[in-house]
């Protein structure tokens, strides 16, 4: 029988945790933690837990919100081949200017570790989504907010405020990562009384729950 490797599932935060928690199998083939709110906090985490767990795998799961409801529909999930990181560079708003295009990395390379610009893959151990995940420092407050992002990054799918934290310190610990957001709400959409959390969650947990299980990624993305 082919041996599953080790997972660890990181989770941003305590709600998102705790509704997972009640799904069927559960910590039953990686075991759970947070990861924290941010692309900072997540990096930190997630180079601490990895070093504590030494995971043969890494998969990051929670909430996004959709770039496009007609692609991705609030209520769905979906893994991503990319993620793509937006707020690190130069100015704000419509004189942003992206890390790698104002000529800077973010990380410029070490031994082993190539550079790393704005934009990451990651393993895809289930169909990717047909564009990538853009990681904010920010969420977007409204949808001329989301507009402006959108269009430094054309064919982004859904926005986080994780992924790219995690899947830099994935890739500094030569770690693969698998992300799968639930999606909970159009981006820019601040009314929260109207996203769909429990749904995008119960959604990221079937993805998940497969992702997990499978013996082999694709990581040659």
């Amino acid at each position: 029988m082919t041996e599953i490797p080790i997972t660890l599932l990181l989770v941003p935060t305590e709600t998102e945790r705790q509704h997972l928690a009640r799904q069927p199998g559960f910590a039953l083939h990686a075991p759970c933690e947070l990861c924290g709110f941010g692309p900072v906090s997540a990096a930190a985490r997630a180079s601490s837990l990895i070093a504590r767990y030494r995971p043969d795998r890494v998969i990051l799961t929670g909430i996004a919100g959709t770039f496009d409801r007609e692609t991705l529909p609030v209520g769905t999930a979906a893994a991503f081949a990319r993620v793509v990181m937006h707020g690190i560079g130069v100015g704000s708003g419509a004189e942003f200017t992206p890390a790698d295009v104002a000529g800077f990395r973010q990380w410029s390379g070490s031994g082993t570790n190539d550079t790393i610009g704005d934009e990451l893959p990651l393993a895809t151990a289930a169909t990717p989504a047909a564009g990538p995940l853009l990681t904010c420092c920010s969420a977007s407050g409204s949808p001329q907010d989301a507009n402006l992002r959108l269009g430094r990054s054309p064919g982004a799918l859904a926005e986080d405020m994780e992924g790219f934290g995690v899947a830099l310190a994935c890739r500094l610990a030569g770690v693969p990562i698998a992300i799968a957001r639930g999606i909970s709400n159009q981006v820019g959409d601040r009314r929260m009384d109207q996203w769909k959390i429990p749904e995008a969650l119960d959604a990221a947990w079937t993805l998940v729950s497969d992702i997990a299980t499978r013996p082999t990624w694709d990581t040659t993305s």
